[in-house]
């Protein structure tokens, strides 16, 4: 095989007892009499250990005609094996591999005292991988899995380089880490017990108290850890990561469940520590605007999904994000996707004119003895138009969906009962023992159909994981297979609750395109509650806005156009917003800056015309 390609056998899909080893047996190397492809019990001496089973297959790169020849990919009745062409540019050894036919990681982002690096690429591209090195969990191998390197031979790797330095306060046990999981909702399954004794294992600086106040989680300091909800553990997580004495702190995903008034109080938290303590962050974050906001630069990470990844030196925040948009990394001279990701250049989009689909009269709901009331204005929701519903956290916006859905009863008003309703809730729990494909097969007659798999599948990355079993996916994925199991359904309302929770950047904007494309096509009508900003600027045509007092009242207005109902929402949270010059995207403003302080004067607190 050429020194710039490597090949991937996915250990998880490779099925030898459904199979007729299709690409032994049409491998070319293989029908010269060469052993390219191979049953691994085949490849090893009797006692030499192997990962994998004996009868899964083993590809030899030395023999391997690469990608140009792909034939056992094609071949694979399980999509199992990938052959890849790295970019001619990437002249280095990977800094990990897990073993033979196994992921490659190439490149590490560089911890910087007194500042907040931020890590942007898709899932499965090596992003923790890298950090469980920089964490000292794992150590990189630089490619030699079988005869681990040692840390001298790794740090004579690295001399010279900016990582240097703290590769060897890593190997001398100098470091001291705190990090943040991704899926905060399996913390009730790590700990059991109150929040307080969560918390106070961990306040290490003795700052508890501060941050328990900034960031609101005051009200349920006393309760069980396993009756929070997702934006109450988002924020236990994050305060028992800061409140940790560590030089390096990893933040893995901040935004999932937080509106962006909580959004914005994680991103400043961060920077302060960094500032203020002289600590070295570490960000994994989907959310541009946030990452925009609070990184000081950018590491983007490329690659392919469960092969490879490479992770590029650090690039100013605007410039990294707008080239990750572009599709086009300039240094690199790579090519990321084919596509770039355009915003509309003004907000103000025509009103859908189609006939009303949706019309409600004002609603209230109230739960228990007063403890939380919300009151709806009367609305429409038209034919063909995606209606983004937007405010904080606990203030109703879930609710709305139930009583639209039909899954909640109103106190006051009555709601269509006729309407067919498709509707994805904001926690997904999908645990019928059965695999994705007979789970979707079974919600609608279109499964597998070119129009199916035009307008859904291809849209949500959903061909590789067809064939695995529902309670063995991520979170992205379970999201990605909601969101199609909604799409997929013959309603007069799609009603999706944050379908961009646990999604990556490229993942966003895919599912973004399938709502969108999926309406427009076929004259649907969506409602979509979702906090990224992003997402509802390049879905929506109006907007419903919520307001009131989290937990207590909430009140939305009726249905508004997007310049109207972005400025009522975030002059709620005194947030402002500006456009990129250059690529149109949504900015949040430095708080008390001079765009901040003049777009509040001129009452355009979306962005200034």
């Amino acid at each position: 095989m050429a020194e710039d390609s490597i090949a991937v056998v996915d250990l998880e899909r490779c099925q030898p007892d459904r199979c007729n080893y299709e690409c032994i047996n049409f491998c070319p190397p293989n029908r010269t009499g060469k052993e390219c492809i191979v049953k691994r019990s085949d490849a090893y001496e009797e006692d030499e250990p192997f990962e994998g089973g004996p009868d899964q297959v083993r590809i030899s790169e030395e023999i391997c005609l690469g990608e140009s020849c792909g034939i056992c990919v094609e071949k694979c009745p399980f999509d199992a094996i990938e052959i890849i062409n790295l970019p001619q540019e990437l002249n280095e050894e990977p800094v990990h591999r897990y073993g033979e036919n196994a992921f490659a990681l190439y490149g590490l982002p560089t911890p910087q005292e007194g500042k907040v690096t931020g890590i942007l690429g898709p899932n499965g591209i090596g992003k923790t991988t890298a950090v469980h090195i920089l964490a000292d969990e794992m150590a990189p191998n630089l490619g030699r899995y079988g005869e681990e390197p040692s840390w001298d031979e790794v740090l004579e790797e690295y001399r010279g380089t900016a990582l240097q330095q703290y590769l060897e306060e890593l190997r001398d046990g100098d470091v001291t880490v705190a990090r943040k999981p991704q899926y905060v909702d399996q913390i009730p399954d790590q700990f059991d017990g109150k929040t307080r004794q969560l918390l106070e294992q961990t306040d290490e600086r003795d700052v508890l108290d501060e941050l328990v106040e900034r960031v609101g989680i005051r009200p349920v300091i006393d309760q069980d850890i396993d009756t929070l909800s997702g934006g109450e553990l988002q924020r236990v997580a994050l305060v028992a990561t800061l409140a940790r004495d560590a030089e390096f702190y990893f933040l893995d995903e901040i935004t999932p469940y937080l509106d962006i008034g909580q959004r914005m109080t994680a991103a400043k938290l961060i920077q302060e520590l960094a500032e203020e303590e002289n600590r070295s962050m570490l960000v994994v974050e989907h959310d541009l605007a946030i990452l925009d906001l609070l990184a000081d630069d950018i590491n983007v990470a490329y690659g392919q999904s469960g092969a490879f990844g490479i992770i590029t030196s650090p690039k100013s925040t605007k410039k990294g994000i707008n080239e990750y948009l572009k599709g086009y990394l300039e240094n690199e001279n790579m090519r990321v996707r084919q596509e770039a990701i355009t915003f509309e250049e003004h907000a103000p989009r025509e009103t859908a004119a189609g006939q009303v689909v949706v019309e409600y009269p004002d609603l209230a709901k109230s739960y228990g003895d007063g403890e939380f009331s919300l009151e709806v204005e009367g609305g429409q929701i038209r034919e063909g138009e995606v209606m983004g519903v937007v405010g904080p956290n606990g203030i109703g916006k879930s609710t709305f969906a139930k009583l639209l859905a039909g899954r909640l009863d109103p106190d006051e008003g009555e709601v269509d009962s006729e309407l067919d309703i498709a509707y994805k809730p904001q926690y997904i729990e999908i645990d019928q023992p059965m695999r994705v494909d007979a789970f979707l097969s079974s919600i609608t007659d279109d499964f597998g159909t070119s129009y199916w798999n035009t307008e859904i599948a291809q849209p949500l990355q959903l061909e590789r994981i067809m064939e695995q079993n529902l309670s063995d996916l991520s979170g992205g994925e379970r999201q990605r297979v909601a969101i199609a199991a909604c799409l997929s359904k013959d309603a007069d309302l799609y009603l999706l609750d944050e379908p961009s929770a646990h999604l990556d950047v490229e993942q966003r904007v895919l599912a973004t395109s399938a709502i969108r494309r999926y309406a427009e096509n076929h004259d649907a009508t969506a409602l979509v509650i979702d906090h990224d900003i992003y997402m509802i600027d390049l879905l929506s045509d109006r907007l419903l806005v919520f307001d009131g007092e989290p937990a207590r009242h909430g009140h939305a207005s009726t249905p508004t156009g997007m310049r109207d109902g972005m400025n009522e929402f975030l002059g709620n949270l005194d947030v402002t917003f500006r456009r990129d010059e250059r690529t149109s995207r949504p900015r949040i403003n430095k708080p008390g800056s001079q765009l901040d302080r003049k777009q509040k004067k001129d009452g355009e607190y979306y962005y200034a015309p």
